[in-house]
């Protein structure tokens, strides 16, 4: 089995979580986590991680500030695996790992029983796999295969 380089996306809280539930899928792999708050990474037993700074679609100064993070990490890493339970930073993450050539994987949020979310909608343009946690959500080019919860 070759050792892949995976990079793991997720903004604090609820994505956080979601990505700490799933990633015993990463075994074996060389995995760096990205997230937005200082000290999650380390609550979580994790010490290959860097922090970016949070955004959304309000602030778009903070949106350019994590996008030039976000390459700077694709640009020095070099993952081949782009994988992110959203928001913001796992967007740009989808994003510029397409551009380098990555395969990418989005998960959308538990929280989002309704529709897509917003992330998920813009992701669904350039990641290879879209994942949603609910059934009903399931439609062509985005895939139910169960909840992380």
């Amino acid at each position: 089995m070759t050792v892949k380089k995976v990079l793991a996306i997720a903004s604090g809280g609820g994505h956080w979580k979601q990505l700490m539930l799933i990633k015993d899928a990463f075994a074996n792999n060389k995995v760096k986590y990205v997230t937005t708050i200082e000290g999650l990474a380390a609550e979580s037993g994790i010490s290959e991680y860097v922090i970016v700074k949070d955004s959304n679609q309000n602030e778009k100064i903070a949106v350019l500030i994590c996008l030039f993070q976000i390459i700077f990490i694709m640009i020095k890493f070099r993952p081949h695996i782009v994988v992110t339970t959203g928001a913001a930073p796992g967007v740009l993450g989808i994003f510029v790992g397409r551009l380098i050539g990555s395969k990418t994987i989005w998960v959308d949020s538990v929280a989002n029983s309704e529709r897509l979310s917003m992330g998920g909608k813009i992701s669904k343009k350039f990641a290879h796999i879209v994942l949603t946690q609910w059934e009903h959500l399931a439609e062509e080019n985005i895939f139910f295969k169960g909840s992380v919860f």
